[in-house]
This record gives C-alpha cells, sequence and structure tokens, in this order.
C-alpha cells in the first residue's frame, strides 16, 4: 500500500519479479475509479493492494484462477485470453495510440527495446496512418535533406 500514489495516480513498483528493476505504473482514470472502488471494500489491516487468502501478497497463479474465473463468468473462456495477453493488449494499444517505443519499454521493465518491440503490435490501420502523415510533409516539401 505504501507504493500507491492515488493523487498522482501511480504505482512504485520497487522490484521486478524477472529483472529485479523497479518502475513506475501509471492509473488511467477507469483503472484508478476500479482501485477507489476496491480500496472502499478491501480489508484495511492487508499491506498489499491485491492479497491471498493468506494475507500475504497474491501470487501469480491464484491471479491466474481469478482471471479464469471472470472469463467463464463473462463466458469469453473460449477465447484463449491468459493474463499475459493483458501484456500484449497494452503494449500494443498504447504503441497505436501513438506512445513511443521507448517510453513503453520503461513503462513495461523491460531492458532489451527489442523485447517490448516482441510485446507491441502496430495494426494496419496505425502503419496506413503513419505512411500518409510522412507522405504528407514529403509531400509539402517538408523533407529536403540531401541524401
Amino acid at each position: 500500500m505504501n507504493d500507491v500514489d492515488l493523487k498522482e495516480k501511480k504505482i512504485r513498483l520497487m522490484e521486478g519479479e524477472k529483472n529485479n528493476m523497479g518502475r513506475v505504473v501509471y492509473l488511467s482514470h477507469d483503472a484508478l475509479f476500479a482501485v477507489k472502488r476496491w480500496l472502499a471494500v478491501r480489508k484495511k489491516d492487508e499491506n498489499y493492494i491485491f492479497y491471498g487468502q493468506r494475507h500475504g501478497r497474491l501470487c501469480y497463479s491464484a491471479a491466474r484462477s481469478l482471471f479464469v474465473k471472470y472469463l467463464r463468468k463473462a463466458r469469453l473462456d473460449h477465447k484463449g485470453y491468459t493474463v499475459h495477453c493483458l501484456r500484449h493488449t497494452y503494449a500494443s494499444e498504447l504503441l497505436n495510440a501513438g506512445m513511443r517505443l521507448e517510453v513503453l519499454q520503461q513503462l513495461m521493465g523491460h531492458q532489451d527495446i527489442e523485447v517490448t518491440r516482441r510485446y507491441a503490435r502496430l495494426t494496419d490501420k496505425t502503419r496506413e496512418e503513419e505512411y500518409f502523415r510522412a507522405m504528407a510533409v514529403i509531400e509539402k516539401g517538408g523533407i529536403g535533406g540531401d541524401y
């Protein structure tokens, strides 16, 4: 709970599970709303935002079980979604919304930008928009270098 700053809309992750690097993750408006609703009903004496049955941190397998449970409840269990898919979706959505790959790399906690590149996929629409945006600059004479 000490790592959560609702006013600044961010959570500090002091040590990543795979790379031992810390990073900051930010809360979108809808995520902030959901976290605030959860904080209003959760046990106040817990050290973690999301905790397991034994009052420690919520382990990956327990989080995965909850994810599968709610996929079934939403009748989406046939889609093949996994908890890990959320990281790919997060990366791809931010990249397609115009976030620079270097910024995304830091948000995801990757040391190597090539790992981030594998996570995030550009949509055909984003590639098309980028192409025509660049061509508009070129056609207006905005690029005047000697090659």
